[in-house]
């Protein structure tokens, strides 16, 4: 068991056995969930991506501009294992 001090501004430092084994990093964030009987549950927060994030996450990458056709027969061959060197 690990114990950790509250400091008079009710913050606590984990130890870094501690984050470690909880798979935390600096900077990311802890979830904790409380429980009845004073209990809590602390986890590694799983980050959510919003959509904001993803568009434009390849844009100036390459100069190809891909049909809707080519699209999808790219997408079809990955589907079938056919072209493994781009899926």
């Amino acid at each position: 068991m690990t114990l950790l001090t509250v400091t008079s501004r009710g913050q606590v430092t984990f130890r870094k056995q501690v984050l470690k084994h909880l798979g935390v990093k600096p900077g990311e964030k802890i979830e904790l969930d409380l429980m009845p009987n004073g209990r809590g549950m602390l986890k590694a927060a799983q980050p959510v991506g919003k959509i904001g994030g993803f568009i434009g996450l390849l844009a100036g990458r390459t100069k190809k501009v891909a049909t809707i056709e080519e699209i999808g027969e790219a997408a079809a061959q990955c589907w079938a294992g056919k072209n493994e060197n781009h899926c």
